[in-house]
């Protein structure tokens, strides 16, 4: 799990990244009733609507005594039932053995608190026979890479089961893995979270290829149906799970301000398969076991075009475009001469050509 507490440039902090991306999407009614609707094939879920659910996390997160932060709580109104939502977040590549005791101690303070505010409606509700405790589903939402093993069932956390069965807490906890949808089942879902879960299993930023072909009806759809203030929300979460990839500040900004700007369709075109720090380190380390700096890779140099065009669409100068980029001007200079003479029509491989052929 990351833990660095840094702070982007569109302000989002990156302490325990992916516990936060997921807070963002159990915390946000659309995103979690696309979640319920899409992912958990429970009948019930299939007509409900974001202005059925209430994050009721800030009250009941104290009581549980754990540093939980990632954990969310939702009370769902289903006609005129309620019934409460637990989503723990795990994305450990290891399984969580004890979750199940962890959900039985969220499901008790719950209940204990829900009977505490009947009481203070109707003192003694509780000991009345017509008094019946709200369902409570607890859902383990899992992003790790490895198959979930751990028991479903609290009652095989207890050695004697077999004997004592009938006196020992029996419930199962729904785990809902990442890994078990391709991207092919996520498109076909054709939703603002499906989008989020495209971006998040990717495990590095070399599988950002993963993500060229995606079909354009669905980044049309996104465009055209996705609301303001989720499409903000949604920058915030990718933003928080680019990070993760070691994309720099500048890179994840420019990606945000697409999404946000509803140009999904440019997003993904511009995702490339690289690491730009690491390419960068091995390039140059290339370069000096070969005794020469021109041991950058041709993939390599592509990019650097492709990224010192996006700057001056921008209209950032060569100067700025090589602090940016951590280059040289003297690398930077002649793309950034060769570019300027295409506008506005750019063409990294012409670009690419006509650098090559001047040396």
């Amino acid at each position: 799990m990351e833990t660095n507490n840094t702070t982007t440039s569109n302000g989002v902090h990156n302490a325990h990244s992916k516990d936060n991306a997921a807070k963002i999407v159990f915390g946000d009614p659309v995103l979690c009733a696309q979640f319920l609707k899409g992912y958990t094939d429970i009948p019930l879920f299939k007509e409900i609507k974001p202005e059925d659910i209430e994050n009721v996390s800030s009250h009941f997160l104290p009581l549980f005594q754990e540093s939980r932060d990632s954990d969310t709580v939702n009370k769902i109104r289903i006609g005129n039932s309620e019934i409460y939502l637990i989503a723990l977040i795990e994305h450990q590549s290891e399984n969580d053995f004890d979750m199940s005791f962890r959900i039985l101690r969220y499901i008790v303070f719950i209940w204990t608190d829900y009977a505490a505010q009947q009481e203070k409606l109707h003192k003694g509700i509780t000991k009345s026979k017509a008094f019946l405790y709200p369902p409570i589903l607890p859902i383990v939402y899992y992003e790790g890479t490895s198959t979930w093993s751990a028991p479903l069932n609290f009652k095989n956390r207890v050695f004697l089961s077999d004997v004592f069965g009938d006196y020992i807490p029996s419930f199962n906890y729904l785990v809902v893995p990442l890994n078990k949808y391709s991207k092919q089942d996520l498109i076909e879902k054709n939703d603002e979270l499906s989008l989020i879960f495209l971006i998040n299993q990717l495990q590095s930023s070399s599988e950002f290829h993963n993500l060229k072909d995606i079909p354009k009806e669905y980044t049309e759809h996104l465009t055209d149906n996705t609301p303001d203030y989720l499409l903000k929300i949604i920058g915030k979460v990718i933003a928080v799970l680019l990070h993760k990839l070691n994309l720099p500040d500048e890179e994840v900004y420019d990606i945000t301000d697409q999404i946000t700007r509803r140009k999904f369709s440019m997003m993904f075109d511009n995702f490339q398969a690289y690491d730009v720090q690491e390419t960068r380190r091995v390039s140059r380390e290339e370069g000096r076991l070969e005794g020469k700096i021109e041991g950058k890779i041709e993939g390599e140099q592509l990019l650097l075009i492709k990224l010192v065009i996006k700057k001056l669409e921008k209209n950032y100068s060569a100067e700025q475009i090589a602090e940016i980029l951590e280059e040289s001007l003297d690398t930077i200079q002649p793309i950034y001469d060769i570019a300027l003479r295409q506008a506005p029509d750019y063409n990294t491989d012409k670009v690419f050509e006509e650098l090559n052929s001047n040396k």
